[in-house]
């Protein structure tokens, strides 16, 4: 049974009356949250201030009006068109807060609710961040693999699923390698096309790095075999389709370190049991 579902009050167990009223609660502040990180994916490669400006149609530049900031249902109401101009809103912008929203549930479905289910709730908000981000730029901005790394002195603080050994391990257990891939790679391919191009780019070696911290060795492991497992096959297709090589990594990792702060564990655990010691 998960976690939160084992919560008992009075010795009875809670009954779906607490988790009609709980759980849209939590996804109501999720894809809320979610409207922020649209600014942070939108703004930040552009260096735009993020509280200065208020919310505008990046077509007509028109002010967006408060009805139509609510997130998700706004966009449907306005059936993804600027109000002002008409021009088409993407619709990344409910993707990205019905996602968040959907996130924090799952996460505190699994995790429970504690201190280590809220902290990893944001660091979900931080991975998509980086992977819509990375997607739309092809660069993931420091400051938001800072906030990563930042989350690890709560995390450290708050809860004891990591000894600071265990954190250090995380850090360097997969973004070492990375960077070693990333070095040998683009010395081979500057001397054969004379481009400065790495096959691991950095940004996605101190996401790793930055992640390990907070996670630990286990799940950073596991989160980069599916990273480089989905990216393998979507970057194929990819290739196919478009012709080009050179694809984001940071949507793959991302997915792979949700992947693996939710079930990383267990996915360790039974690879030992059936895999190993059978």
């Amino acid at each position: 049974m998960l976690p939160i579902l084992s919560r008992t009050i009075g010795g009875e167990f809670m009954d779906w009356q607490f988790y009609l009223l709980f759980f849209p609660i939590v996804f109501l502040y999720g894809i809320c949250i979610g409207s922020f990180l649209n600014v942070l994916i939108y703004r930040l490669p552009n260096n735009e201030s993020l509280i200065k400006r208020s919310s505008h149609c990046m077509t007509c530049q028109a002010r967006i009006r408060k009805r139509d900031l609510i997130p998700v249902f706004s966009w449907l109401f306005l059936r993804g068109k600027c109000h002002n101009c008409g021009a088409r809103i993407s619709p990344q912008y409910p993707i990205v807060e019905a996602l968040n929203g959907i996130l924090y549930i799952v996460a505190l479905l699994v995790l429970d609710l504690n201190a280590n289910g809220i902290i990893c709730c944001l660091f979900f908000s931080l991975l998509i961040v980086v992977g819509f981000m990375d997607w739309n730029t092809l660069e993931i901005d420091l400051r938001i693999l800072l906030c990563i790394t930042l989350l690890a002195i709560p995390s450290a603080l708050l809860t004891d699923t990591l000894t600071i050994p265990q954190r250090l391990i995380g850090a360097v257990c997969v973004s070492v390698p990375f960077f070693l891939i990333g070095e040998i790679s683009g010395a081979v391919i500057k001397r054969r096309t004379g481009e400065k191009v790495r096959g691991i780019e950095l940004g996605d070696t101190l996401l790793m790095a930055a992640s390990g911290l907070l996670v630990g060795p286990k799940v950073a492991a596991v989160a980069a075999l599916i990273g480089i497992f989905l990216a393998a096959v979507c970057g194929l297709a990819y290739k196919k389709i478009t012709g080009e090589s050179k694809f984001a990594f940071g949507p793959f990792l991302s997915i792979g370190l949700v992947i693996g702060t939710l079930f990383g564990n267990q996915i360790v655990a039974w690879y030992i049991n059936h895999m190993i010691l059978e």
